[in-house]
């Protein structure tokens, strides 16, 4: 049945829309709602000559505007009693917006208005830039030509003396064990300074970093927990959305959703959903709580689809024992590594070559977890401790239910027959 595994490699090796890093988004169609809300008090004041109307009319319509009046009078002063138990005010607006923003206000014992969160928050919120220089050949000599590129976040400043907490994506390429050369990391404070910044560590499969910058007595934002939070709280995002150009930018929503699953490309991540807009730049930067506290950290690079008022943000006690751990040693200690680049194996090149849906193993890391297992390269893995993978995503979900020391069986597909191995995974120390 699997007779035509060498005709499938080579196909494989030379087929480029097999695309293991491909993402298929769906977009729902974009919904316009429009609503127009008034909210005014009108008194209105006539004056009625005696020319004007006759005598017994005049009495009876001043009766009348006497009593319309009081009410009113009476109307005001409820008003202004419900508005010393609520900040939120009388409003009159033709936009959407602008209502949402204003019924958002404060409501309970504690909270603090918008411009209160931007004031406490804010200081701590920095722009981080990455730029890197390859060089590329060029010419009939062969001269390095310089090729720069860059990426625009944003960070949360988590202690004084400079660490600096962000997503892995918005500085992806100054971790070491991406190969880059020549990258260099640079934050800008809202009080115009800015310093060059070190790599501490990351962790790409749940989108998290730490830098640091040489400097002191730095504002530092107050960290909440995600425990807490309801859907329908207050949610302010602060960052840098489209870059440098709009930084310390406030935007506000609120909480959507929770434990929204989304698959961010190195597996599924439970997350916030919130209508408060994120946009791209506002990677790494805050999600915070009626209370001035950070409550997520903005991932723009899962809500980059178009689609308005849909933005993510990892929960905060998703994010402290990762980034105290990164913080600290620079990689998160028990993580398990099983040291294999893989291809997903989808339906139709299954079906085309009489091979097995799963993972293609195209390497294998000497001395790895799977070294030791004795997998092989061209093994194609069907099972991974009991359960079925058909993508990397799969895969991923596994791992995270294990540590490193722990030991689960693995069934491959090796030359038409099926093989089940013993792996323990080791430590992914980066």
């Amino acid at each position: 049945m699997y007779n035509n595994n060498d005709d499938w490699n080579n196909e494989y090796y030379n087929n480029s829309n097999f695309d293991n890093n491909q993402i298929i988004t769906i977009t729902p169609k974009r919904k316009k709602h429009k609503f127009t809300t008034y909210l005014s008090l009108v008194l209105i004041t006539s004056m009625v000559t005696g020319a004007a109307v006759g005598g017994g009319m005049y009495y009876k319509f001043s009766k009348e505007l006497d009593r319309q009046v009081g009410d009113l009078q009476k109307t005001v002063a409820l008003s202004a009693k419900s508005n010393t138990d609520s900040t939120v005010g009388t409003l009159t607006s033709s936009s959407a917006e602008s209502l949402k923003a204003a019924t958002l206000l404060n409501t309970s014992a504690g909270d603090m208005s918008i411009s209160e969160i931007a004031k406490k928050v804010g200081p701590s919120i920095v722009g981080v830039t990455m730029s890197v220089q390859n060089s590329r050949s060029s010419g009939f000599y062969g001269f390095g030509t310089p090729s720069n590129s860059s990426s625009e976040g944003s960070g949360i400043i988590i202690s004084s003396d400079g660490y600096i907490m962000t997503n892995y994506h918005v500085v992806s390429y100054a971790d070491p064990k991406s190969g880059a050369k020549n990258t260099t990391l640079t934050v800008y404070l809202p009080d115009k300074r800015q310093a060059k910044a070190t790599f501490i560590g990351g962790d790409e499969d749940n989108d998290l970093a730490v830098i640091k910058i040489n400097l002191t007595n730095l504002p530092v934002a107050e960290l909440g927990s995600s425990s807490q939070v309801e859907v329908g709280e207050t949610a302010v995002a602060i960052g840098n959305p489209l870059g440098m150009e709009f930084a310390g930018s406030v935007t506000v929503g609120v909480i959507s959703a929770l434990n929204r699953q989304v698959d961010t490309g190195n597996g599924p991540m439970d997350l916030f959903q919130t209508d408060a807009a994120i946009n791209p730049g506002n990677s790494g930067g805050a999600l915070v709580n009626s209370k001035g506290q950070v409550i997520g950290i903005n991932s723009a690079k899962i809500s980059e689809s178009g689609v308005e008022g849909l933005g993510f943000a990892i929960p905060m006690d998703t994010a402290k024992p990762i980034i105290e751990q990164l913080k600290t040693y620079g990689y998160v200690k028990g993580k398990p590594l099983i040291g294999i680049s893989t291809q997903e194996v989808p339906e139709q090149y299954s079906q085309m070559y009489g091979i097995p849906v799963g993972l293609y193993v195209v390497e294998v890391t000497p001395g790895g977890a799977a070294a030791n297992a004795g997998i092989k390269a061209k093994d194609i893995i069907i099972k991974v401790d009991g359960k079925q993978v058909k993508t990397n995503a799969d895969i991923d979900a596994i791992k995270k239910l294990h540590k490193a020391g722990d030991t689960v069986d693995v069934v491959v597909s090796r030359s038409s027959q099926q093989v089940t191995l013993k792996l323990t995974f080791t430590e992914a120390k980066q």
